[in-house]
């Protein structure tokens, strides 16, 4: 039963306006830019919340439970150092975004990342570690999934053919690195964190036309980023525990 609320609330998370409309009682959009998708994220959040509340793993803080302790800055500071090469690729890729704006940044490559995190790792992968028992990249597997039919979803579902089941795939990946990250920095969701915002950042400061960002030079510069990021992380993580011996 715990699997199963965990599972529901990361699948329909971001949807609780659509839910709810369904039901018969639309909630509007708030009346400013983005107002729509940030309402979107805020209850996704909030049901995360209010999940980790009903779950409550026995002696478990209520940000432990979804990964929001604090856990140091080295992690996620050698993760931002490993995403270097990916802002480098994209700027050999493309070309400076001239219409991208501070709001299109704190939304786009911020705010939207950490509500997916606290929903997706957070409470699809820390919570789940802490109520389920398991090898992580088992209990990991499920969220990757669900964060990439979201987002296959988004670029059309079937009817997005090749190209939106492509998103899914890499998406899916960067879901299931997010939480390894997330595992080797203590379940906590900053390392994690750290790459997404990193990436998304990026992605929106350059502008690549669709067939080179589809590609495979594009798809290899986020794969082989997001390994070195986990490369990184791990490397210190294992110093860290030598120089404590």
């Amino acid at each position: 039963m715990r699997l199963l609320l965990v599972m529901l609330g990361v699948g329909l998370g971001l949807n609780v306006r659509d839910i709810i409309a369904a039901l018969g009682a639309p909630i509007p959009a708030l009346p400013i830019p983005y107002g729509g998708s940030l309402l979107d994220n805020a209850l996704a959040v909030l049901a995360a919340l209010l999940l980790a509340t009903l779950l409550r793993p026995r002696g478990v803080g209520l940000l432990a439970r979804l990964g929001l302790r604090r856990n140091g800055t080295r992690g996620p500071l050698w993760v931002l150092l490993a995403s270097l090469p990916c802002w480098l690729g994209l700027a050999m890729l493309g070309t400076p975004n001239t219409a991208l704006t501070a709001l299109d940044a704190t939304m786009l490559a911020v705010l939207f990342p950490l509500a997916e995190e606290v929903l997706f790792r957070g409470l699809g992968f820390v919570l789940l570690v802490k109520i389920v028992r398991g090898p992580w990249p088992l209990l990991a597997l499920p969220q990757a999934v669900l964060f990439g039919i979201v987002h296959w979803l988004g670029f059309g579902g079937l009817d997005g053919g090749g190209t939106a089941l492509f998103v899914g795939v890499v998406i899916a990946f960067g879901g299931f690195i997010f939480a390894w990250l997330d595992h080797l920095d203590g379940n906590t969701l900053w390392c994690g964190l750290a790459l997404h915002v990193s990436m998304n950042l990026a992605w929106n400061v350059f502008s690549l036309d669709d067939a080179v960002a589809l590609g495979w030079q594009a798809t290899s510069l986020r794969i082989a980023t997001a390994l070195l990021a986990v490369a990184t992380l791990a490397w210190n993580v294992r110093r860290q525990r030598n120089n404590a011996l």
